[in-house]
């Protein structure tokens, strides 16, 4: 019998998901990857004479596919028996990981990237203790994987943080310590700009990581931390931003450096195609303005991960309206906390954001 390829959220398992049983990798009728972009094959045979090398030269961004819905927690975070370490494989040389929101609340994601001479791993998630959180484990099962497809033999891994002071995105670094033909870009501010040659440029400048074919920029992007930088991927136009610009709370260390940060990326737009931004973690629920409180552990109505480039048109209109003030500042699909507590609540629904009540979850 033909499975009927019209989607019904009733089918889904959760009358308000767009995902589920039926669809688990996402509604295919979502147009988030459309075709047309040139991109390597990765059916190559298992036997061959020498390694794969892929070309990275792409006509528009390299397609890949986003359209999932990621694991959302429990209740009771003890009775939890999602992965640790959430595993989607955006395209045959992109990988988007997960921490389970049941061993961090924040839940934050990482990047595992592949050139044709080395991978890079971007943010090491929020927990060090490798039981509890097997990062590293499942990069190593994931740069294997890639070898022996490609027939490489050694695959050189670097490590490098959106953010050294980020302890939601630095603490998986321990587990990477000692590990063979591996790379952690140094934490400390000043050796970690010497790392990247910005010792005399910071903040003006870039630096670049070579992967093979595939090079990513290292632009710096203080102001949530003074350290902050964010990567730029010209193989899939994707711009990581960490917790500078995500769908969440945005808490402001310096309103002066996170303005003239995003003003740093919005000219970097200008000039360099941009598909989607990827920031560290999503806090904020599907409908408008509304966001998880710190600690849930429970998150079935999560916005999706990806933001369009156009959000860095808003979020410089409000940093400038926010800067100087100690104050909470709501749009749709972030939330921006200028020296105020992230608990920070506002009886004062701001004008232009529609005010829906998401479901209750119980």
């Amino acid at each position: 019998m033909e499975p009927n390829k019209t989607y019904n959220p009733a089918l889904s398992g959760n009358p308000q998901s767009a995902t589920g049983r039926v669809y688990p990798n996402g509604n295919p009728d979502l147009g988030y990857n459309l075709p047309g972009a040139r991109n390597t094959d990765s059916a190559v045979p298992l036997h061959r004479g020498k390694p794969v090398v892929h070309d990275y030269a792409c006509d528009g961004p390299a397609p890949g596919a986003i359209g999932f819905r990621w694991t959302y927690g429990s209740n009771v975070a003890a009775k939890n028996r999602d992965p640790r370490v959430q595993v989607i494989q955006y395209n045959e040389d992109t990988f988007i990981l997960r921490q389970n929101v049941c061993v961090h609340w924040e839940a934050p994601f990482t990047y595992l990237l592949f050139g044709n001479k080395g991978a890079l791993l971007i943010d090491s998630g929020a927990t060090a203790e490798a039981h509890l959180y097997p990062l590293r484990e499942t990069v190593d099962a994931i740069i294997a994987r890639i070898g022996q497809v490609r027939g490489w033999r050694d695959i050189p891994l670097t490590v490098a943080c959106t953010s050294g002071e980020d302890v939601a995105q630095n603490q998986g670094l321990r587990q990477f310590a000692g590990r063979p033909s591996t790379t952690i870009v140094p934490t400390p501010l000043a050796v970690m700009k010497q790392h990247y040659g910005l010792a005399a440029s910071w903040p003006a400048g870039t630096g670049r990581i070579d992967l093979g074919g595939r090079v990513i920029d290292v632009i710096p992007t203080p102001g949530t931390h003074k350290d902050g930088v964010s990567f730029y991927d010209p193989y899939c136009d994707f711009l990581f931003t960490g917790d500078l610009l995500f769908p969440g709370k945005i808490n402001i260390a310096n309103d002066r450096d996170f303005l003239a940060s995003l003003e740093r990326l919005k000219a970097w737009t200008a000039s360099h195609p941009v598909k989607w931004i990827m920031g560290g973690h999503i806090e904020m629920m599907f409908v408008p303005g509304k966001a998880y409180p710190r600690f849930a552990t429970y998150k079935p109505y999560e916005r999706v991960l990806e933001m369009v480039p156009a959000v860095l048109d808003e979020a410089i209109q409000y940093a400038r309206e926010i800067q100087g003030h100690d104050r909470m500042l709501i749009r749709p699909d972030f939330i921006l906390l200028n020296n105020v507590s992230p608990d920070q609540r506002t009886l004062e629904w701001p004008e232009g954001v529609p005010n829906i009540n998401p479901p209750r979850p119980f």
